[in-house]
């Protein structure tokens, strides 16, 4: 939690280098519509650069400051423009991946 705070007094403060090592949050996710299930939500930059580990997934996105949210859910695909959007049960959803938890927002 500390660590968390200290992440986002840097950033209202001035902005803040990239983590040596990425804040983990643990969350829980639903995969393309499947049950949810214990996941990991790690922050590079947050707001900007972050991914979702789920079982033997690693599900990375970026945001480029102007709105624009791009994904992809392995090192050899391409990334894709995705659509964030809240959920009535309070889960965060980019085209089928879906969070839920103490989310850090930016």
């Amino acid at each position: 939690m500390l660590r968390l705070l200290a992440l986002v007094l840097g950033v209202l403060i001035g902005g803040m280098p990239a983590a040596a090592e990425p804040l983990v949050v643990q969350l829980e996710c639903s995969l393309d519509g499947g049950a949810w299930s214990p996941c990991a939500m790690q922050l590079l930059r947050l707001g900007q650069h972050w991914w979702i580990v789920s079982g033997e997934q690693r599900i990375e996105f970026r945001h480029d400051g102007r709105g624009r949210v791009t994904m992809r859910r392995s090192q050899g695909e391409g990334w894709q423009a995705v659509s964030p959007r809240w959920t009535t049960d309070a889960a965060l959803c980019w085209n089928g991946v879906c969070a839920r938890g103490a989310i850090p927002l930016d």
